[in-house]
């Protein structure tokens, strides 16, 4: 099993280091069968002649391609790109290739990008979420393709997950408003359809609401796209048409509550003694914001990590368990208070 470059061979490399070729290919492959002195050795001598493995010949010997790929919505969102991070450090410390490709919030497009990535060699999937087209469902199973589906924990799930329950989550958040008092709730939530994410959260919400005796009428929810100036708009449709207006507002992400936090302060609402404003995700802003959002705290890295992990111990041939929760939790700022007398209980 010889790899080698145009430049440097294994032989150069076991010359150097004064053993077998045989050796310098385990220490390549399985470094676990080699004593740590010999691998010390080995290691040096390839790291000073500057060896660089030829995949390309070991993927036609192993039919190995030594890549997986990773779908995800955007990569203009901050948690999306630190669980890809973290799941692509996992994948390269394992000398797995990461390719990634994004979908914009289109499960038709994802379907596309599901079948290019695997044309290309991908050996595996990384998803977001538990809802896809059954055309995606389909070529998985086809194609028998290893795959995690994340940002979901769901035992019910067909698909292997790694993630939370969204509506535990957002019941969490809702549960802390209704204990400060709030019984007059709006709800800016993301865009729902073909989006498992978001209908989970906005599900997890009325039922805490319904749980505390609190009608949510639909004239207190508000859909958008993830982003500040359409959180400002949702949360102005919101005070616009509701009166009395809310006392608090229970946000999708911290993206929308940042809008509404500039909304409400444009419009000379104190924060939060005239309207608490919460979030969700946990983003690096939402701490440095006037005042600090009241959020949950999800845990991307951990998450990406897990996932990967999942996808290399199927690939090794593992037993590893389908579904994987991660932890999430409550975190307490300035942007959430009891309401104001005179509205709280309108």
């Amino acid at each position: 099993m010889q790899e080698s470059t145009s430049r440097v061979r294994l032989t150069d490399v076991a010359r150097l280091a004064g053993c077998a070729p045989a050796t310098v290919s385990r220490v390549l492959n399985n470094p676990e069968k080699v004593s740590l002195e010999k691998r010390a050795r080995i290691e040096n001598a390839l790291q000073e002649l500057g060896y660089v493995r030829n995949y390309a010949a070991r993927a036609l010997r192993s039919q190995r391609s030594n890549m997986v790929g990773v779908l995800i919505p955007t990569l203009d969102y901050a948690l999306y790109a630190r669980m890809v991070g973290a799941a692509h450090s996992k994948f390269s410390e394992a000398g797995i290739s990461t390719l990634i490709a994004t979908y914009d919030y289109n499960l038709d497009t994802e379907v596309k990008e599901a079948r290019l990535l695997l044309e290309r060699g991908a050996e595996a999937l990384m998803l977001v979420g538990d809802i896809h087209r059954p055309k995606l469902n389909d070529i998985l199973d086809q194609f028998d393709v290893p795959h995690v589906c994340t940002y979901v924990s769901s035992p019910r799930s067909p698909h292997p997950t790694v993630g939370f329950d969204n509506a535990a989550a957002a019941a969490k958040l809702t549960q802390h408003l209704v204990h400060l008092g709030h019984r007059n709730i709006g709800v800016i939530s993301g865009l729902t359809e073909d989006n498992d994410r978001t209908m989970e959260r906005l599900k997890g919400i009325k039922l805490e609401l319904l749980r505390n005796s609190i009608d949510l009428r639909e004239s207190m929810i508000a859909e958008c796209p993830y982003s500040i100036s359409d959180g400002r708009k949702a949360c102005a449709l919101l005070l616009s048409r509701n009166d009395p207006e809310p006392t608090a507002i229970v946000c999708g992400n911290d993206v929308l509550a940042l809008g509404a936090l500039v909304e409400c302060n444009a419009r000379g609402f104190k924060v939060p003694d005239d309207i608490s404003i919460v979030g969700f995700d946990n983003l690096e802003f939402s701490m440095h914001s006037n005042p600090p959002l009241t959020t949950i705290d999800v845990p991307a890295e951990e998450m990406g990590i897990a996932a990967a992990a999942y996808i290399l111990g199927n690939l090794s041939g593992e037993t590893v368990s389908p579904h994987n929760p991660v932890e999430v939790e409550l975190i307490l700022r300035g942007s959430s208070a009891p309401p104001p007398v005179d509205r709280g209980t309108a």
